[in-house]
């Protein structure tokens, strides 16, 4: 069995769709990068990659790469789950959090994780998703962006 531990931060701005887990979410801002700026699953990418020692998001997808921009987060996480499949790796269970003051997440968690565990070909009770604020404390109390925290056990098939 293997541990891994993702961390992504994007600056929420103005004209941008929010996308979190695959799931867009009605706010008046959205995160910017150079894909969708999806921090939960860019997150939980970085988690899956680090356990089975296979690098990061910016080894497999580079932000200045042209095919890559704007791409939706869900077909990278794919491809990540493809990767783990190749080295012949299965997922146990993930668990992640999203660090924003604002909007509130409750009402989208459960589609969020039914949307990963479906691209990673998982059971929906393996992905736990959960959210928090950081009190009005820091960028993301004040709004400037959202942060993601994300933890994995993958194992030897």
């Amino acid at each position: 069995m293997r541990i891994g531990m993702g961390y992504d931060v994007h600056r929420l701005v103005e004209g941008r769709k929010l996308i979190l887990g695959g799931v867009e979410i009605p706010y008046e801002k959205g995160l910017l990068g150079h894909s969708d700026a999806d921090v939960l699953v860019h997150a939980l990418m970085d988690a899956l990659l680090g356990a089975a020692a296979l690098g990061d998001i910016g080894k497999l997808f580079p932000d200045n790469e042209p095919k890559f921009k704007d791409i939706d987060s869900m077909l990278l996480l794919k491809e990540v789950g493809n990767v783990l499949a190749e080295h012949n790796y299965s997922i146990s269970n993930i668990d992640t959090t999203v660090v924003a003051q604002r909007p509130k997440l409750a009402p989208f968690i459960g589609q969020m994780r039914q949307r990963i565990a479906q691209v990673l070909n998982i059971s929906e009770d393996k992905v736990s998703i959960k959210a928090t604020t950081t009190e009005g404390l820091g960028f993301t109390g004040e709004g400037l962006g959202i942060a993601a925290y994300g933890v994995c056990l993958i194992e030897d098939k």
